[in-house]
């Protein structure tokens, strides 16, 4: 009976997960695709067995060819299964996950905790090279090449023109009953020693293809082809702007999503984010 009855109760359970998208349809299953979230749902079913594994939220449902190395996610388990296998799980799992998915972290969390709507930030990176011989062959997958010589101070001032809370409909594929507003909290441009050009993007939230079609009308700026003023400009529109184009999945990365720091703040911060959604999409 107290078998049953642990059968009952559910854990929450945080995983941090990595993956190369580059053979993945995105993070959500769909019917005949391959997606992050079916090979992961999969793999834990083979461990755990089935109808054991319920509620798998994301932080953010990554596009096709998008990569991860700091995804978030969460799901809940049988009290009594996780007890029995939290030890082993990280290594069970490294060992029927594909090569190009990892879960990194196994953690058990209150379970008020919501990958999604307990989330402060998400962030990531964009990897450019303007290298007259293209991106370097082992990292092709991850780097887009740039035809163009790209200058650091242009890509940087027209990233400063973004940063803040907007309307960013220009840059979104627009959802019925769905905000486009956002607040970009950080939007920067580096040169690394290798010479590859990295931006880094973070926002409380972002809508689909935002990140990509930001970079997409930063990059025309920074190799001399539009104003630097341009992108920022694009603000006023309520529709998108059919002239930006959206830059390639294969080289965005997203690198990290935040939490409050004290777990009592996560119920809260899930609940405020929710309103927050709802009301801006009544």
């Amino acid at each position: 009976m107290e078998h049953e009855v642990d059968e009952e109760r559910r854990t929450r359970v945080r995983l941090d997960v990595a993956y190369d998208g580059g053979d993945f349809s995105g993070w959500a299953a769909q019917p005949g695709r391959r997606t992050v979230a079916g090979v992961l749902v999969a793999a834990l079913t083979r461990i755990i067995g089935p109808d054991r594994v319920s509620g798998l939220t994301v932080a953010g449902r990554t596009d096709a060819g998008v990569h991860a190395s700091g995804q978030v996610c969460h799901l809940d388990l049988p009290s009594g299964v996780w007890r029995q296998g939290a030890e082993t799980l990280l290594r069970r799992l490294a060992g029927v996950l594909p090569p190009d998915m990892r879960v990194r972290a196994v953690t058990e969390v209150p379970a008020e905790f919501d990958a999604r709507f307990s989330a402060t930030f998400r962030r990531y990176e964009y990897r450019v090279t303007d290298a007259p011989y293209g991106a370097e062959p082992l990292r092709r997958h991850e780097v887009l090449a740039w035809p163009r010589p790209l200058d650091l101070a242009a890509l940087n001032e027209a990233a400063a023109g973004l940063v803040g809370e907007h309307d960013f409909a220009a840059y979104c594929r627009r959802k019925e009953n769905a905000t486009t507003v956002r607040e970009l909290t950080r939007l920067d441009w580096r040169r690394d020693p290798d010479g590859l050009l990295v931006a880094t993007v973070q926002a409380d939230a972002f809508c689909q293809s935002m990140v990509r079609s930001l970079v997409g009308a930063m990059l025309v700026a920074g190799d001399g082809r539009r104003p630097v003023d341009w992108p920022g400009g694009l603000l006023g529109r309520r529709e998108r702007a059919s002239e930006v184009s959206v830059a390639p999945p294969h080289g965005l990365t997203l690198v990290a999503v935040g939490y409050p720091e004290d777990p009592a703040e996560y119920a809260s911060r899930a609940l405020r984010t929710r309103r927050l959604r709802l009301t801006a999409s009544a």
